[in-house]
């Protein structure tokens, strides 16, 4: 068996409520010689879709007329190339190309992605909820979203409560987190996301103010990139600490566990080189009592059917993520789309990634350009 051909496709979400989704999928999709279609998906970030677009392109070249099977030899003989190992736009292109060759794979051997890779360790997936609070004003607000989505069955919500770079802020984002936690009671977990701030003081200090609420952690309080006053600031509050969104090999890793600098990592399965990769990953945190939560700001579709396979096998698994803006696109691109039970997706029992999607529906959600940001 070998690989023929690949492509991509940008895919823009909408919903129906017109609620304004500033992000593009990229699709992947790899074709064999004896026509199994294997699906992934890379993960985008605005203003540089297309070229992480260009990226599958030029990569896919290196699995044309070579065995699916192969998926280490592929991502090694790729990253020996290039010139930068951590480069987002290429591990996001190699993510997206590894993950269709495991399905490809898993489909070729009639078997789910997860029981190649050692089995489940679990029948079930934990997930939070993103993306619920765009176009909010007040606490109210906030509350009352929240409450909304306790309803649908969620045990835990993430979010961010700061609204702006303004000092008062700090004080604004507090009365955010207790309207929250008033209304979704005591044992939902609440997800803090502070989206790297750069005054370590002032993270440390915005912690030690959100205590009273019990949050489950405190994610990327300051740059993952400085490893040391990552650490600094992890020593000096009292809520579990995450990063790992931005960095993208398990060698960007290795610095975040030698400096004990988090307590949970959250690599994306998009992003950080693929399933094989974000596996390895999470070996890596194990002997140092560290906990795996997939980031997965991709679609619901396939982004998050890869990021279920891989939280089945790992040990020291906590909680996905799981963006509530993306269902409506997601549901009518897959023609068996993951559901969720309270708080939790089943292990899907199809062969491969257990997504098969809907290739003609993808012309109904064209890409989208979008406006320059605001400087």
């Amino acid at each position: 068996m070998k690989v023929t051909d690949v492509k991509s496709f940008l895919v823009h979400p909408t919903t129906k409520s017109g609620l304004t989704i500033d992000k593009n999928w990229l699709f992947v999709k790899l074709t064999t010689d004896d026509g199994i279609e294997g699906w992934g998906e890379a993960f985008t970030m605005r203003d540089r879709e297309k070229g992480i677009a260009q990226f599958v392109e030029e990569v896919g070249r290196y699995v044309i007329g070579r065995n699916p099977f192969r998926i280490k030899e592929f991502a090694q003989i790729v990253h020996k190339f290039a010139e930068g190992r951590g480069s987002v736009d290429l591990c996001s292109a190699v993510s997206g190309i590894e993950q269709a060759l495991w399905d490809i794979v898993g489909k070729s051997l009639k078997t789910p992605v997860y029981n190649l890779l050692g089995g489940p360790c679990r029948e079930k997936i934990r997930v939070y909820a993103n993306g619920w609070t765009r176009g909010t004003k007040s606490p109210h607000e906030l509350a009352t979203r929240a409450a909304n989505l306790i309803k649908k069955g969620f045990t835990a919500i993430k979010f961010y409560p700061f609204l702006s770079g303004d000092p008062e802020d700090n004080m604004k984002a507090v009365e955010n987190v207790r309207a929250v936690r008033e209304a979704v009671g005591r044992d939902v977990d609440i997800l803090i996301d502070v989206w790297r701030r750069s005054d370590p003081q002032q993270a440390i200090r915005i912690a030690r103010m959100l205590e009273e609420f019990n949050i489950f952690w405190y994610e990327e309080p300051v740059p993952s990139e400085n490893a040391d006053v990552l650490a600094e600031v992890r020593a000096a509050v009292n809520v579990p600490v995450v990063t790992g969104e931005c960095l993208y090999t398990k060698f960007d890793f290795r610095r975040i566990l030698e400096n004990r600098a988090a307590d949970i990592l959250n690599p994306d399965v998009a992003s950080c080189g693929g399933i094989l990769q974000f596996k390895e990953i999470a070996a890596m945190a194990e002997p140092y009592l560290v906990s795996i939560s997939p980031h997965n700001y991709n679609s619901t579709a396939l982004g998050l059917a890869a990021t279920i396979q891989v939280s089945a096998v790992i040990p020291n698994f906590v909680i996905a993520e799981y963006f509530v803006s993306f269902v409506e696109t997601g549901d009518a691109i897959s023609k068996n789309p993951l559901r969720i039970e309270n708080g939790y997706i089943s292990l899907p029992t199809g062969p491969g990634l257990g997504l098969e999607v809907e290739e003609e529906a993808l012309k109904n959600f064209p890409y989208q350009r979008f406006d320059l940001r605001s400087l």
